[in-house]
């Protein structure tokens, strides 16, 4: 569906719009999850990745911050292994190089993910559907309660949606132009579908293998559709590639077995250890948090199947080759993913930006449809106003609600207790804690049981250690003292108090 060849060029008005959606999407993407934290989420276990690379040189197979060393009487380490791929700790290790920030490396590769999809959404709709439709395509992205949200989480979905959105566009323009596809592009799908894998894994596979199946099906019906498929090498030679990494996983990690194929993934298909949802549950989440867009795309279905006066099958029947896989694309991913009993959220993430270019396409269908350009412009400015109203207020909240039930209260702690032990030249650990954030606001590298940090404390290995305050250290930890103000309370979340004990000075010692 090629933009009609009356349309107005790209004026100046709408230059201006984009600069200002621009600016304004970069802002909300910066500073939507400030104060910054690693407590939510699963953000640690993905933190803990790079950290563990760099610390520990553990390059291809990582564990979860719940890794500790065994106390006296166990007969095995209590650790897990870290059930995914390691592409984005190894891009978040470059980041560090580059800024020496955790915090910055932990956070650039979503937040750029997010600038480049972004605009490739943009550049995108703007090719095939013209001025307008690219500007609200743009703003769906953007104005949401999805995408401010994941810009800067310490998480792979946003990566992950970016290769994801990128293949799905290569498909796209076959669909569009009716071209065979090149050995270039078929390296590329194949350099794609790699760094999907080893982004998340197989997932990948659920948000752009059944929509070609399915435009592949229609094809069949309608018998007028270019094909789509590139062909099974650039699949089968991603997938050996990360089988390789799987095998090698099984055969020479202990626990990758247990804890990846049978706990992350098989689990996953049923109920167990993984909390199942209903089969709605993410189309209820995209009418929510892909509002107002959701709305009034489903408002543009309704009004043109009613200007048009056709049936469904007619209709279907009518539309252009890009419309078809767009719609196979957006509800192939859905449909697939609802099927799945274990549910997030943030899972569904990768069917976002497709809807966002089959909102661009709806909107050109309705102009398309004798339906004037001055419509459309309300129609598009309308929804850009509503949305940034929805997601900026939504995000300004939590933002502001965050930094005053003091959010970060855990960072500040480990920062503070990280001064400290630099000055005094401590020696200091941390005993296990539901909190698996804290083992990075420490810069520890593993937790340690109550009991073995008991023995390290009586040998005199440690001059401090961080554990919660209801444990009962004060009869089993000889000479301990608190320093003032290093303690932390989580207000915000279940309450646990955390604090930092030191072994007394020696002059201050009373003699036996």
């Amino acid at each position: 569906m090629t933009p009609p060849s009356d349309q107005l060029p790209f004026v100046a008005t709408d230059r201006r719009l984009f600069q200002v959606i621009g600016v304004a999407l970069i802002l909300l993407f910066a500073l939507g999850n400030l104060p910054w934290t690693l407590d939510d989420y699963d953000q640690a276990k993905q933190a803990f990745v790079s950290y563990q690379m760099l610390e520990q040189h553990r390059w291809l197979f990582q564990t979860t911050p719940t890794e500790g060393l065994p106390a006296r009487g166990e007969r095995h380490s209590p650790f897990h292994i870290n059930s995914k791929p390691p592409a984005i700790g190894w891009a978040s290790v470059v980041f560090y190089e580059i800024t020496r920030s955790w915090d910055l490396a932990w956070r650039l590769p979503s937040f750029l993910a997010a600038i480049a999809l972004a605009f490739l959404i943009f550049a995108t709709a703007k090719k095939a559907f013209g001025d307008l439709p690219a500007l609200a395509a743009l703003s769906a992205f953007g104005f949401n309660l999805f995408s401010p949200r994941l810009a800067t989480l310490v998480r792979t979905d946003m990566p992950l949606a970016l290769v994801c959105f990128a293949i799905g566009v290569l498909m796209f323009d076959k669909a569009r132009t009716g071209r065979d596809w090149t050995a270039r592009q078929r390296v590329i799908l194949f350099a794609f579908l790699v760094a999907g894998l080893f982004i998340k894994g197989p997932i990948v596979y659920a948000f752009v293998l059944p929509p070609v199946i399915i435009y592949q099906i229609l094809q069949k019906w309608r018998g007028d559709l270019p094909t789509v498929w590139s062909g099974w090498w650039p699949w089968c030679g991603s997938f050996a590639i990360f089988l390789a990494w799987v095998i090698t996983g099984v055969l020479f990690v202990p626990g990758f077995y247990h804890d990846v194929i049978q706990v992350e993934f098989a689990e996953r298909f049923r109920e167990g250890i993984h909390h199942s949802q209903p089969l709605l549950f993410y189309l209820a989440h995209l009418l929510h948090k892909f509002g107002p867009w959701s709305w009034l795309m489903i408002v543009l279905f309704v009004l043109v199947m009613r200007g048009n006066r056709i049936g469904g099958r007619t209709w279907f029947r009518s539309i252009s080759p890009e419309m078809c896989w767009l719609l196979a694309w957006t509800l192939g991913g859905i449909v697939v993913m609802s099927l799945i009993p274990s549910k997030r959220p943030d899972r569904i993430f990768p069917s976002l930006p497709p809807l966002c270019l089959l909102l661009a396409a709806q909107l050109n269908y309705f102009r398309q449809s004798k339906h004037s350009e001055a419509l459309l412009r309300r129609i598009v400015i309308g929804g850009i106003v509503a949305s940034a109203v929805y997601a900026g207020g939504y995000t300004a909240t939590r933002v502001i609600q965050g930094y005053r039930t003091h959010r970060d209260a855990l960072e500040e702690f480990g920062r503070e207790v990280r001064r400290n032990a630099q000055t005094s030249h401590l020696r200091y650990e941390v005993v296990r804690a539901p909190d698996e954030g804290l083992l990075l606001y420490l810069q520890r590298p593993r937790f340690l049981t109550f009991d073995h940090a008991v023995e390290l404390w009586r040998a005199g290995a440690l001059d401090g250690l961080v554990l919660r305050a209801n444990d009962q250290f004060r009869s089993q930890l000889p000479e301990i003292e608190l320093p003032p103000r290093l303690n932390a309370i989580k207000d915000h979340d279940s309450g646990t108090k955390y604090i930092f004990v030191t072994r007394r000075p020696t002059s201050d010692r009373v003699a036996p």
